[in-house]
């Protein structure tokens, strides 16, 4: 057995205001756990993305998030379960004025290939991006794949 203090585990640089990743800390080794906390515009993710083989399923503790997917958004409030198959893109964000707190889980662990998209202000479109780190090491960016355009920068 493994007990883990959400709190003792040091967040990561993401698009919400607090990320805890649980999987480590408790030995998981065929499921991801992670912990969120989105201020009103975090997200859970940096962009519009699709896991080719990793469902996730996000249980929203507080408040609400809404998540964009192809058929349009979903409101999914305190309480709540959403589960998105592999290959079902989706992002979900806190459009609220209240914190969200979350706990995702994906299943396998391991989730293939990812594609991200994000508007890309150079390209005048969404486009595919890649996540990569700052040269100082302190904070994470989006790349247009197309283009080279800077389309996100995050740090903790």
């Amino acid at each position: 057995m493994e007990k883990v203090d959400i709190d003792d585990v040091d967040p990561v640089i993401q698009p919400a205001a607090i990320m805890r990743p649980l999987t480590e800390a408790l030995g998981t080794t065929d499921l991801a756990i992670n912990y969120y906390e989105l201020e009103p515009g975090d997200s859970f993710a940096y962009g519009y993305h699709v896991h080719e083989i990793q469902e996730e399923v996000f249980y929203v503790l507080s408040g609400t998030a809404t998540f964009e997917t192809k058929t349009g958004s979903v409101s999914v409030a305190a309480g709540e379960v959403v589960r998105f198959p592999p290959g079902e893109y989706q992002r979900g964000v806190n459009e609220g004025d209240e914190r969200v707190t979350a706990l995702a889980l994906g299943a396998p662990l391991e989730y293939g290939e990812q594609t991200v998209l994000r508007e890309c202000p150079t390209c005048g479109e969404r486009t595919p991006n890649r996540i990569t780190s700052a040269d100082e090491g302190d904070a994470r960016l989006t790349l247009c794949e197309e283009c080279g355009t800077e389309t996100g920068r995050w740090t903790l």
